[in-house]
């Protein structure tokens, strides 16, 4: 059965905020990602309309993280390898896969909804009595939960981080339960892995993997927020097309060769996007960065 996990993290921004501090976030962290052969390379990133959801935004990137990975899941795949990302983002709603070629029955599926609230829906992304059923809820507090080491920065820490210029935290325990303003990203994550004798051990590495990003990545995006505040949507998506071209460019150069896209090549040609997944669907039938 494929894993499940429903994870719900709270910060002290409001959605509307947290549009521009994702977009920053994401493209950021992936910049500083990247390097060794190692990192995050944008395919495409160009607008999509979908029918229930409306205008949105299409990308599709390679995370080429081979090393990266545990020694016994190096030991399965090849030396040089990627995982495909392609994202739907309808604001506030988004749909994100993630596929290996080289591993058919590796797939990864989020949908994320952003609410002004402290994690109190229970049903915020529409599910199924089934899917219901079948989700474990994991609530990610991004001061108080224990981070690895190898990632931790004292002036990323919201215990002790304030803004200069929105005065927000530092965050004490408890911080959830009244804190104004707040907002929180529910995150459904179907982990599958079908291969007999790995698939258990697998699935519970993938979550455990995006677990770890996501509160990372929160925390950083909170503690980065006086260089994000002040920006437009604008703003941040020029931002974003500067550190995609530097990460491409990056990443071509240590790379190298194959059908990777030259350093300023960061959309394909032609017009076609592939149509965004519909929801809902059966986890049953579904198989890292753009998590949050």
């Amino acid at each position: 059965m494929v894993l499940t996990k429903e994870y719900r993290i709270c910060m002290p921004i409001t959605a509307e905020e947290y549009r521009v501090g994702q977009l920053y976030m994401i493209a950021r962290h992936s910049l500083e990602q990247s390097g060794d052969g190692e990192g995050v390379e944008v395919v495409e990133n160009k607008e999509c309309e979908d029918p229930e959801h409306g205008k949105g935004q299409f990308t599709e990137k390679r995370i080429h993280l081979s090393s990266r990975l545990p020694y016994w899941v190096q030991a399965i795949i090849p030396k040089i390898f990627y995982v495909t990302e392609k994202a739907w983002n309808y604001y506030p709603f988004t749909i994100t896969d993630y596929t290996c070629s080289f591993i058919p029955r590796f797939h990864i599926e989020i949908k994320t909804k952003y609410e002004n609230n402290n994690g109190c829906t229970e049903n915020c992304l529409n599910l199924t009595p089934e899917q219901l059923a079948e989700r474990l809820v994991d609530h990610i507090d991004i001061a108080y939960d224990d981070l690895s080491p190898k990632h931790y920065k004292e002036e990323e820490d919201p215990r002790f981080f304030q803004s200069k210029k929105t005065l927000r935290g530092p965050l004490i325990e408890g911080w959830r339960a009244n804190y104004t303003p707040i907002m929180c990203s529910y995150k459904l994550v179907n982990a599958s892995f079908e291969v007999f004798g790995l698939q258990t051990k697998v699935e519970d590495f993938i979550q455990s993997c995006i677990r770890e990003v996501l509160l990372l990545g929160h925390r950083q995006a909170f503690a980065w927020i006086d260089e994000w505040i002040e920006m437009s949507l604008e703003d941040v998506r020029k931002y974003e097309a500067k550190l995609q071209s530097q990460t491409n460019s990056i990443l071509a150069n240590q790379v190298g060769g194959g059908d990777s896209p030259g350093p300023n090549n960061v959309v394909k040609s032609g017009n076609s996007t592939p149509e965004s997944p519909k929801t809902p669907k059966s986890p049953a039938k579904k198989g890292y960065f753009s998590w949050f």
